[in-house]
C-alpha cells in the first residue's frame, strides 16, 4: 500500500489538502492559547501620570448667573470626543467682558461695554482644569484621548453641561521627593 494514492489521497482515507488545514487550524489554537502576546496594552497604560493644567474657552454660555453655576475649587466631569475621561478640578475662572467695537464720528474706533439686553445672559469664560494624567511625548491623555489645543472638551456638572475649547496646555513637574 502506498502512502499516496493516485487521488491524492494519505493512505487512500486522508485528502492531503485536510491534512494541510487542519495542521494549520492546530498551529492557530496552539498560537493564541501558548503565545498570547499583550493585548489590550497600549502606550499610554505604560506612561507616567503628571499634573497637567488646562485652560479652556468657553463662549456665548447662555446663563442668568455664571457665578452660581460653576465656582473653583468644584469638580467637573471631562469629556473627550463622547468618551468620559474622568473628573477634573476648576483652579480657575476668568470671565472675559462682553464688549463691541463702535465707531466714532472722527472715523475711529472705540471699545465699549455691549449695552443689548440680551447679552447680560451671554457669557465668555477662561476656565483652569487640574488634574493627572497619563504623558506620552510631551501630549497629556484624558481617559485615552489626546488633548491637545483646539481639542474640544465638554464640561458635565450636576447642573450643567456644555463645550469648551482647549486654549492651552501645562504639563506640570513632578514633585521632587
Amino acid at each position: 500500500m502506498a502512502i499516496l494514492d493516485s487521488q491524492g489521497r494519505l493512505f487512500g482515507k486522508f485528502s492531503i489538502l485536510d491534512v494541510g488545514a487542519g495542521l494549520i487550524i492546530l498551529m492557530v489554537i496552539f498560537g493564541i492559547f501558548f503565545f498570547p502576546g499583550k493585548s489590550g496594552s497600549s502606550i499610554a497604560s505604560n506612561a507616567d501620570r503628571l499634573p497637567v493644567e488646562v485652560d479652556v474657552l468657553v463662549r456665548g454660555l447662555s446663563v442668568s448667573d455664571p457665578k452660581s453655576l460653576i465656582k473653583e475649587g468644584a469638580k467637573t466631569s471631562v469629556i473627550v470626543r463622547k468618551q468620559p475621561t474622568g473628573d477634573a478640578t476648576l483652579t480657575a475662572i476668568k470671565y472675559l467682558p462682553r464688549n463691541m467695537a463702535v465707531t466714532q464720528p472722527d472715523g475711529s474706533l472705540k471699545i465699549l461695554p455691549d449695552p443689548r439686553p440680551e447679552s447680560a445672559l451671554s457669557n465668555d469664560l477662561i476656565l483652569t482644569l487640574k488634574n493627572n494624567a497619563q504623558v506620552v511625548g510631551g501630549t497629556p491623555i484624558f481617559g485615552g484621548e489626546k488633548v491637545k489645543v483646539g481639542t474640544t472638551l465638554e464640561l458635565d456638572g450636576p447642573t450643567y453641561n456644555f463645550a469648551s475649547s482647549v486654549i492651552a496646555v501645562r504639563v506640570l513637574e513632578k514633585a521632587k521627593s
